[in-house]
């Protein structure tokens, strides 16, 4: 019974180490089936032709590199967040998506600027020989790099999140972006899901043959050995998929049976879509 009860949970009612990495790579397979179901609801953004969907995001994306103030940010995601609302995207799925990621690392490392950046001071703090002496300035900079940040990923999220990865891939082919890059995204995008499963499958395998504790020594070796299993799985796949798409005749081009035509609706949309960015940007400058 001892052994049974140690091999559900440690002593001290912590979950252990195998629980928390099952549960990490279940919780990103359903998030990722998640995903591509907002993909295929019938919103606003869902019922645009991808490539015109690929072009506006890219060019709001420039438009937010270009604002020089906090205002044109503000319009631009103000816009972003009442396209994921016409899209039916959840807003607090969307919103903790986008700022628990990358822009709070970019807060992080534009951090420094804010005491090196010349400028009036808002304090000066004396830490002994050293002083804490922030600018005005240094502010206002990290807080447009940051909105900078905030809006482009944004854009990309949402780009993503009301686009089927096929429809990227083929508005990317339109776009002329090169074959070989858009065929290494497909083959990493169908795979890496495949080989969740398989380490979900490896790891569950092993909790259930589990009877008692390991020492760590025993657990670091299995890692290193699971890692080792993995990667000659993968590369043996890699070399069964191709010889199986040259079989079946592949050419390196890579074909989506969907099609598309732009309607009225698409070119309404990315004409709203550039006249909005150009009047972010305006009043970015103006402001400024």
């Amino acid at each position: 019974m001892s052994a049974v009860s140690d091999s559900r949970a440690p002593a001290d009612g912590r979950i252990g180490w195998l629980e928390q990495t099952v549960g990490g790579i279940t919780d990103n397979i359903e998030h990722a089936i998640f995903t591509e179901r907002h993909a295929r609801s019938d919103g606003w953004l869902q019922r645009r032709d991808p490539r015109a969907k690929l072009v506006g995001f890219l060019i709001a994306i420039v438009a937010a590199s270009l604002a020089s103030s906090v205002v044109g940010l503000a319009l631009l995601y103000g816009a972003t967040l009442a396209a994921a609302r016409a899209s039916r995207v959840p807003f607090g799925f969307f919103v903790k998506r986008v700022w628990l990621g990358i822009p709070f690392f970019a807060g992080i490392v534009v951090v420094p600027a804010i005491f090196f950046v010349p400028g009036d001071r808002v304090f000066d703090l004396a830490l002994g020989p050293a002083h804490l002496a922030p600018s005005w300035n240094g502010l206002a900079g990290a807080a447009i790099f940051v909105g900078r940040v905030g809006v482009s990923v944004s854009l990309a999220v949402l780009m993503v999140l009301t686009t089927p990865w096929a429809d990227v891939l083929k508005s990317l082919r339109a776009l002329r972006t090169p074959q070989v890059f858009v065929l290494v995204l497909s083959m990493t995008y169908r795979y890496v899901f495949l080989f969740l499963h398989t380490a979900n499958g490896i790891l569950l395998a092993r909790k259930s043959r589990m009877v008692g504790r390991t020492s760590g020594r025993e657990q670091r070796r299995w890692i290193t050995g699971t890692m080792g299993n993995l990667m000659s799985r993968a590369f043996k796949m890699s070399n069964d998929v191709y010889a199986a798409m040259l079989a079946r005749g592949f050419t390196g081009e890579v074909r989506v049976y969907s099609t598309y035509r732009m309607r009225v609706a698409d070119w309404t949309a990315l004409g709203v879509t550039c006249a909005f960015c150009g009047v972010a940007i305006l009043a970015s400058r103006i402001v400024t």
